[in-house]
């Protein structure tokens, strides 16, 4: 079904707005008149200085239909199969206008070639297990593998060519693979489906579905309050889904362009609102925040090398730059200088129950590979900086933080390294592998930290070991030589996860399986850190467009 906007008594008539805000049905007799019929409405409306804004491909039910206003877009396009509202992204340049709210009708992602996630999920038979069963997905060359988190033992190998990253989808249960052209979901075989007071805990074969995301070089996957946003860095395309959802190939998505392809980002906070990157393939400059309705309220053009993300308390959001970073709180965005002229930050790790982000933080522009040995923490609550001495070098994928808000830093001496933010002291060192040296080619295997239910996980791929990390005691609780050469580290931690809780409809507790797991106990809650793993040093590089490796810089 189309809906019709008029902008300041055009005198464009107006559709009723059945079925376009919340989840109502449309009336029948209206759907039945109105059954593929497409309008379109031009709207012309002054120019001006402003940037080129985004592009929007639509969004699902959330709210009502679009009022056109301004600002506006140059060029907007709005078309979406299954329940959807057109969302005008906001900035004020002359613009065309095509809004529609549409029904499922598939139909109209043929015609206007809007990318759909595509596949379905088949699962092996599902077995009950009698607690919480989190599980670890590592890359190496030629697959990935899946861990239990305690055992550490392998529960599934899964063959897949070529240099894959991966990141949690946000719902406890899967992990997006970024492969040559798409975000493919796998399923770790871990879940949670609540019950009133309690929960149930179940286990299954995990697999590489034949779900996906078209996406032209995936690149940053984030979550946030039970929502995932995924980047196309080859087109510049965003999708926004519910992360309970992800395995869902009827799932709704609020899908958006950004004017020009960058290795970019977007973060949707709760109440709807958008941050989203500013750039080119050849300068990133700055950042938009967009309101639920897609309209421009802020933005900052003065964060030259935007990269990475991290979330805060209260939603305060980091994006980093070569001179310090950006922190955007209530839609309002402050500048963090850095106290040097080249002082950049591309990688974050956030916690949302602390007002601290930690961050990488480099100061030699020249530098071809440069080993920094200092970390930025940045309060959220003032958007000032304190930088942080350590006593070695770390590398993108050595920044975590602990369940207590602890940051933490595995560093090339070998040791995790825990600081209290608040003072910017490291409390405590603890040896976990030998020392090591950062290779110069960013996709080579490194020593990896992933944080998990008050675990700190490290690899080492020089041993082929992962271990297991107490945080606040520092114990090393396990260690076990992996098969494979380990490269990227991530997890699910089996959990229903804030933000993503589904209604189950019943499950056959028939089945019921005593899969527990011996040994440490942990927290049922994950760290809600976001580490971004996209980050090699500070350079641009162009990717080779072959199956067989993922364009993710």
């Amino acid at each position: 079904m189309l809906c019709l906007s008029s902008v300041g008594g055009a005198g464009l008539p107006s559709l009723p707005e059945v079925g376009c805000g919340g989840h109502r049905s449309p009336g029948p007799g209206l759907l039945t008149a109105l059954h593929n019929v497409t309008i379109t409405v031009l709207i012309l409306c002054y120019a001006s200085t402003e940037p080129p804004p985004l592009t929007s491909k639509g969004e699902g039910t959330g709210g009502p239909c679009p009022r056109a206003r301004r600002p506006m877009s140059p060029t907007l396009t709005a078309s979406r199969s299954r329940m959807h509202r057109a969302v005008a992204l906001g900035a004020a340049l002359p613009l065309v206008l095509l809004a529609a709210c549409s029904s499922s009708d598939d139909s109209a992602d043929a015609a206007t070639g809007t990318p759909e996630p595509t596949g379905s999920a088949t699962s092996a038979p599902a077995v009950e297990a009698a607690g919480l069963t989190p599980r670890l997905v590592i890359t190496y060359d030629g697959g990935i593998q899946v861990l239990d988190s305690t055992t550490l033992e392998t529960i599934e190998d899964i063959e897949l060519d070529g240099f894959n990253r991966i990141n949690p989808a946000g719902d406890g249960r899967h992990v997006l693979v970024s492969t040559a052209g798409k975000f493919q979901v796998l399923d770790a075989g871990t879940w949670a489906e609540p019950h009133g007071d309690h929960a149930h805990y179940y286990t299954t074969t995990p697999q590489l579905t034949d779900i996906s995301f078209e996406a032209d070089k995936p690149g940053h996957a984030v979550v946030h309050e039970g929502r995932t946003a995924l980047f196309a860095d080859g087109t510049g395309d965003i999708t926004v889904f519910d992360s309970a959802e992800v395995a869902d190939p009827d799932r709704e998505v609020r899908e958006l362009s950004t004017p020009s392809a960058h290795h970019g980002v977007a973060v949707e906070l709760s109440d709807g609102s958008l941050i989203v990157s500013e750039g080119t393939e050849d300068a990133r400059t700055g950042i938009r925040v967009l309101d639920a309705e897609g309209t421009e309220v802020a933005a900052n053009d003065q964060c030259p090398g935007v990269h990475g993300e991290a979330v805060a308390a209260d939603e305060a959001v980091v994006i980093g730059c070569q001179d310090g970073a950006l922190v955007t709180k209530d839609g309002v965005i402050s500048k963090v200088t850095a106290p040097d002229a080249y002082g950049r930050i591309g990688n974050q790790a956030g916690s949302e129950d602390s007002p601290y982000v930690l961050g990488d933080y480099k100061t030699d522009p020249e530098a071809d590979l440069e080993r920094p040995t200092r970390v930025s923490i940045i309060d959220t609550r003032d958007a000032s900086m304190k930088l942080v001495d350590l006593p070695a070098s770390y590398t993108f994928r050595s920044l975590g933080r602990g369940d207590a808000g602890e940051a933490l830093v595995l560093g090339t001496d070998g040791a995790l390294h825990v600081i209290d933010p608040e003072t910017g002291t490291v409390t405590r060192s603890v040896p976990v592998i030998d020392a090591w040296e950062e290779s110069e080619t960013w996709q080579d295997p490194r020593p990896t930290l992933y944080v998990q239910d008050g675990s700190a996980y490290i690899t080492d791929p020089s041993t082929s070991m992962i271990h297991a990390v107490d945080i606040e005691t520092g114990e090393i609780w396990n260690s076990i030589e992996l098969t494979v050469v380990p490269n990227e580290l991530t997890g699910a931690s089996g959990d229903v996860e804030h933000g993503a809780e589904v209604e189950h409809e019943g499950a056959d507790h028939g089945d019921a399986a005593t899969d527990e797991h011996e040994g440490h106990d942990h927290s049922d809650e994950a760290t809600d850190a976001t580490t971004d793993e996209h980050d090699h040093e500070g350079h641009d590089h162009e990717h080779s467009d072959e199956a067989t490796e993922t364009p993710t810089s």
